[in-house]
């Protein structure tokens, strides 16, 4: 079920009416309620799959309790490894099979040598990587001793299945959201609200920019060999913006959603796109994903710790190993390697932990060495955005070498002039950066002068609206992230 859809705008209020006006009294009947909800949320796609997270549930309950009931050493690890194989077992055969025979093939095929194989038609369930990782989080954790094993199913099975960041996120740590499943909770006059603007927000992002950039991004990428460079780098730039507004749309509805029913989800994304390096970028981009690889792979093998070539090994691991989370592809690994290297000299200078705050805090404007830092990091992102976006690394390269040996650099289109209409989505983009700009301080996207005069922030609440009606279409359309 996706959240820009009419099917979800009757799913929610009916499931909050349930959640807080019949089952109000009782923890254990919200959970069961939140459970099935979040099953018919995930089955509503394809109800074959639900056994996958069933299972994937099931093994990670009974890891947690043998976990807690034993003290040797060697059984705990015993018990961690069948974790670990089983969940990334289960995402190896659905996401990666493929990817590795064919890379198997292709491999001995440059060398002359024919390969058969057979791959699998295999369908990728939706929002795999994620439930996952979060319930390797819970034995991970119960196996450090970080966290006590719960012996109650259906709220381990809620947590698991936690419908509103259920396909894309945010990762939710066992530590932090598991626990809330156990407490009683209350619905709010400032919870609702908080909740209700995130989800406005969200769908604005998602509906109003990334769907609007789309087409063009589509059209761009699929005949970059007719265009100029100036439509290559606009369709880049385009790509950056749409990836954003439709990852952060939903993770500002995920999080909107779960406050509506009393639970607090962490932040996923703080304004990355006015990062002044890449160090800084990545503190503020899919938050959940990066700091799960930091304390569960790159802090245990050594962090920045040890002589330079650990420390590179190290920070190389963690970025591959990221774009290859993304998608069996090799432009996700791509993906991943640019950003090691743009990472790579901040760590040797020790500049990756220099900005910690907003830039340009408590003024209105950066300095003009803040803004040029600013577009530095956001041309060197979306860079790497053009691997992440293209269908194979061929695709990628032969783009980049159009925008470079493009034979015409002023005009905007050397095939049509349909570009022209895109001027109403500048507009609306520059709406969206002030709107960013403003609320970079901040969690939420209302900024400290909207928040102080109600009159403004209705009118801000009701043209975000406006335009997101307007953009409606009857068929909603996927996010981009369920396809990881």
């Amino acid at each position: 079920m996706l959240f820009n859809s009419f099917e979800f705008f009757i799913f929610l209020p009916v499931v909050f009416c349930l959640y807080w006006f019949v089952f109000k009294r009782s923890i254990k009947a919200q959970n069961v309620l939140l459970l099935i909800a979040s099953y018919v949320f995930y089955g509503w796609w394809d109800w074959r799959f639900l056994s996958l997270i069933l299972f994937s549930t099931l093994v990670d309950y009974a890891v947690g309790l043998k976990l807690g009931a034993s003290e040797k050493k060697g059984v705990r690890k015993g018990l961690l490894v069948i974790s670990l194989l089983v969940n990334l077992g289960l995402l190896g055969v659905f996401k990666y099979y493929n990817f590795f025979v064919e890379s198997w093939i292709d491999a001995w095929g440059a060398v002359g040598i024919p390969m058969n194989a057979t791959t699998l038609n295999i369908i990728l369930p939706v929002g795999i990587s994620f439930y996952t990782f979060q319930t390797l989080s819970y034995s991970i954790d119960v196996y450090r001793n970080k966290l006590q094993p719960t012996r109650n199913f259906i709220a381990f099975a809620a947590f698991v299945s936690f419908f509103p960041q259920l396909v894309a996120g945010p990762i939710e740590r066992a530590s932090n959201l598991l626990p809330q499943f156990f407490k009683d909770r209350s619905f709010t006059y400032d919870q609702g609200v908080t909740g209700m603007r995130m989800i406005l927000y969200g769908l604005f992002k998602k509906v109003v920019i990334a769907d609007n950039c789309a087409p063009y991004v589509d059209d761009i990428f699929l005949n970059y060999s007719e265009y100029s460079s100036p439509v290559l780098v606009l369709g880049a730039v385009l790509f950056a913006v749409q990836i954003y507004g439709d990852f952060s749309g939903y993770s500002d509805i995920a999080i909107g959603t779960a406050r509506l029913f009393g639970f607090n989800l962490m932040t996923n994304f703080r304004y990355p796109y006015f990062s002044r390096n890449i160090g800084e970028f990545w503190r503020r981009w899919h938050i959940s994903l990066s700091t799960w690889f930091r304390d569960y792979l790159y802090i245990p093998l050594g962090g920045s710790r040890g002589n330079t070539y650990q420390q590179l090994r190290n920070v190389l691991i963690i970025f591959v190993v990221s774009g290859f989370w993304h998608g069996a592809n090799w432009t996700f690994i791509a993906w991943g390697g640019l950003h090691a290297l743009f990472f790579i000299p901040l760590l040797f200078f020790g500049r990756n932990r220099k900005y910690l705050n907003a830039v340009a805090e408590d003024r209105i404007f950066p300095h003009f060495k803040e803004a040029l830092a600013i577009l530095g990091t956001f041309a060197m992102v979306t860079f790497a955005w053009i691997f992440f976006r293209a269908d194979s690394i061929t695709h990628a390269f032969d783009y980049i070498r159009s925008i470079v040996i493009s034979e015409d650099y002023t005009s905007l289109s050397t095939k049509t002039t349909y570009l022209i209409n895109i001027k109403p989505l500048f507009l609306l983009l520059i709406f969206f950066m002030i709107i960013e700009w403003f609320s970079r301080e901040r969690e939420q996207f209302v900024g400290q002068f909207l928040q102080q005069r109600s009159v403004l922030r209705y009118a801000m609440y009701f043209v975000l609206m406006l335009f997101i009606i307007l953009s409606f279409n009857n068929e909603a359309t996927s996010f981009i992230y369920f396809q990881f």
